[in-house]
């Protein structure tokens, strides 16, 4: 990243299908997919620098295949980069992921990027055929050899859980050097430090609490990268959260709360859990202090920057279109995004 442009800032969809609390109708996955290119376009627009799609395997979400919603993003878009968020690293072929991607920094003219995670849900792993309890080990597996397919263009491995590469091309080769990979973390140590020690971005995420807490993650990836001989500059930390940003905090707050506690009612269920988050519970989350982005653009940009003296992060993306939000606001918070949130925080943190 140009270090005098300050931090990059951009936002992400996981494609959620939930019911408009107020009228009660869920949108079917063809227009939550046409809404999703819309936004990218927007934020393209709009002059943001991130878009990131996630990947489930369930029908209450839209998205099972970023790289093709990616890719149809890039035609519709000029220079925005466009990154997964999350890949389910354990249960793909590192080699077809790899293929994909390169492609996508092909047809994209060298703007591809991977958030790999470990994924929230374990629907993948019996549907592609992967057992849950190496759920660490094929992480880490697959991590490594697709470090090897970024950095070569024939390779030669052998491992656990796929068969052996006898000097195979990996082809096609991307437009840039290699293809940016971040591993996301929610609060695991061992997670941050593997990131370190691979050398990978870091991308956090940050989905409430005291950012404080997260703080050890940051040191331990840093500390890890460090001792694994990685240079300090090609380290890099980014902030993803739930954001909401309205004229004033308390109207964001009142818009807000009935799609921010309709998305968790959906998601605790989808985990077996059947808590509901009452108004109280709402503001606690957002209050001044805490990471969750509820509030003015003068509030979430304070946020952001409070965090910034922390993490000195490089990346801040948002998850705004959650719990059913109609397109019309997710395009209003695009907006005041783009032109009230980030032009003040590149301008701090280019200093």
């Amino acid at each position: 990243m140009n270090n005098n442009s300050g931090m990059e800032i951009g936002i992400y969809t996981l494609a959620d299908l939930g019911p408009d609390p107020n009228t009660g109708k869920t949108i079917s996955a063809k227009q939550r997919i046409a809404e999703i290119i819309e936004a990218g376009k927007m934020a393209d627009v709009a002059g943001l620098d991130v878009f990131g799609v996630g990947e489930h395997h369930r029908l209450d979400y839209a998205v099972s295949a970023p790289p093709v919603v990616l890719s149809a993003l890039s035609q519709v878009t000029k220079r925005i980069k466009l990154t997964s968020a999350t890949t389910v690293l354990n249960t793909v072929d590192p080699v077809r992921l790899f293929e994909d991607f390169a492609t996508l920094d092909l047809v994209s003219n060298g703007r591809a990027e991977i958030i790999a995670g470990r994924g929230a849900f374990i629907e993948s792993f019996p549907l592609f055929g992967f057992d849950v309890k190496h759920y660490d080990e094929l992480f880490e597996e697959n991590i490594e050899l697709f470090l090897k397919l970024n950095a070569n263009e024939k390779v030669s491995w052998i491992g656990r859980f796929r068969s052996e590469l006898r000097n195979a091309d990996i082809a096609p080769r991307p437009v840039q050097k290699n293809i940016p990979l971040w591993v996301g973390v929610g609060g695991t140590p061992e997670s941050a430090a593997r990131a370190g020690r691979l050398g990978t971005g870091l991308a956090l995420a940050l989905l409430g609490g005291d950012p404080n807490r997260i703080k050890p993650l940051v040191d331990m990836y840093r500390q890890a990268a460090t001792q694994a001989g990685h240079a300090p500059e090609d380290l890099k930390v980014s902030v993803t959260g739930h954001a909401f940003i309205s004229e004033t905090t308390q109207e964001a707050k009142d818009e807000f709360y009935p799609y921010y506690s309709n998305y968790w009612g959906y998601v605790n269920r989808q985990r077996g859990m059947g808590t509901r988050m009452s108004r109280a519970d709402f503001d606690q989350l957002a209050a001044p202090e805490t990471a969750l982005f509820v509030g003015s653009s003068q509030q979430i940009t304070e946020k952001i920057l409070r965090q910034y003296e922390l993490f000195g992060h490089q990346r801040f993306i948002a998850q705004m279109d959650i719990g059913g939000l109609p397109f019309k606001r997710v395009a209003e918070n695009i907006e005041r995004l783009a032109t009230e949130v980030a032009p003040v925080i590149r301008r701090e943190t280019s200093k």
